[in-house]
């Protein structure tokens, strides 16, 4: 049990003890399926936590020339590094950073493949695939939707791959079951199987949530064994951000204020929705808040306000068994991955804390913020 007291207030708070129960069941999952997990940067890039991640996997990857340093520097090894689109001042330090690029377009691949040719670098290429099917229903999360910029279709393709791309990538899930991977692979093959003969990797993308606790873990593991049977020259890679951090932490904060307006009462916090948990807004969704129910059915209700500007920054309802009091400690429940990768200093808000409560006990604090952290982003 994390001992609050020890984290300044508010703060991030991962618990090791959960991070490396997720971390070995994906390791069994890539022992037993004989394919590679790799950690993707977008969701969770806290790298005073990648010494643990190393005991576990060995690659990770990148969407952009910082995060592909980040791999290289902080993580210990070149990254599968993906972009939309790469830039000429960008590519020299990619491909320095990189074991593995891929390209969204045949263009981008016609551009950029020569420099990589002539580098002399040993680097695999590979062309994000669009099979045209996937199941998220959020369209700000759906990869494959109408008019999407990411990938190429099949007919889009030549019958014959170009010399250079030696692999796919295919990214189509979002937090998704076992069972969406094992409709979509079918969409895969339909339409890309006449090529699969002629690469040599297939990255299956991010969105494998298989730490949470309804996923079908053997049923993955059987679905990836299957598929290697099927194409046994294929590497299978999968790159899930998620799974890695899903219910590994805490963001905990304070009640600062009480205020009502028509019979809606705020517990006004020290923490802010737009600043440093976005997805709630975005998404939207209503995370867990511990010791509260997610509903107004009462006795003491609540709207939970940020302490930002921004009219919209507030979610509710949220029911308590006692009034809360200000002093009165929040604690958010899954708040370690898409949270401190998209966090922001609008408003000038104070950043939280990040920090580890150690398998043996501790508190392990990485890094507090100051007005001088706010000051330099703005100039």
């Amino acid at each position: 049990m994390i001992d609050f007291t020890q984290f300044p207030s508010p703060c991030y708070i991962m618990d090791e003890s959960l991070l490396r129960k997720n971390l070995s069941l994906i390791k069994r999952v890539a022992d037993e399926a004989d394919v590679e997990i790799i950690l993707a940067f977008k969701s969770f890039a806290l790298w005073r936590s990648f010494p643990i991640f190393r005991e576990y996997i060995h690659h990770s990857t990148a969407s952009s020339v910082y995060e592909a340093r980040l791999a290289l520097e902080e993580f210990g090894s070149r990254a599968h590094t993906y972009s939309p689109a790469y830039t000429e001042a960008d590519f020299p330090e990619i491909m320095r950073c990189s074991s593995h690029i891929t390209f969204n377009s045949m263009t981008q691949f016609s551009r950029f493949y020569p420099m990589v040719k002539d580098s002399g670098m040993d680097i695999s290429c590979g062309i994000r695939i669009n099979p045209e099917y996937s199941e998220v229903e959020t369209e700000l999360y759906n990869p494959c939707a109408p008019g999407t910029r990411f990938g190429v279709m099949a007919e889009q393709l030549p019958e014959r791959l170009p010399e250079g791309i030696e692999g796919f990538h295919c990214h189509c899930h979002c937090e998704s079951s076992s069972y969406e991977l094992e409709r979509t692979l079918v969409h895969i093959e339909e339409k890309f199987s006449k090529w699969l003969s002629q690469i040599k990797w297939l990255n299956l993308g991010g969105g494998h949530l298989m730490t949470r606790k309804d996923y079908d873990v053997e049923h993955l593991i059987r679905l990836l064994q299957g598929l290697k049977t099927r194409y046994p020259h294929l590497r299978l890679i999968l790159e899930p951000g998620s799974a890695f951090a899903w219910q590994t932490g805490v963001l905990t904060s304070e009640v600062v204020d009480i205020v009502e307006n028509r019979g809606i009462q705020t517990a006004i916090l020290n923490v802010s929705f737009t600043c440093h948990m976005p997805d709630c807004l975005e998404m939207p969704y209503q995370p867990a808040v511990r010791g509260a129910r997610m509903d107004g059915s009462g006795p003491y209700v609540y709207r939970l306000g940020g302490n930002s500007c921004l009219s919209g920054d507030y979610m509710g309802v949220w029911s308590f068994d006692h009034p809360l009091q200000v002093g009165e400690r929040i604690v958010f429940e899954d708040m370690i991955h898409y949270t401190t990768v998209k966090t922001n200093m609008f408003n000038g808000i104070h950043h939280p804390a990040i920090g580890m409560w150690t398998i043996d006990g501790h508190a392990r604090l990485f890094r507090e913020f100051s007005y001088e952290d706010y000051r330099d982003r703005m100039c």
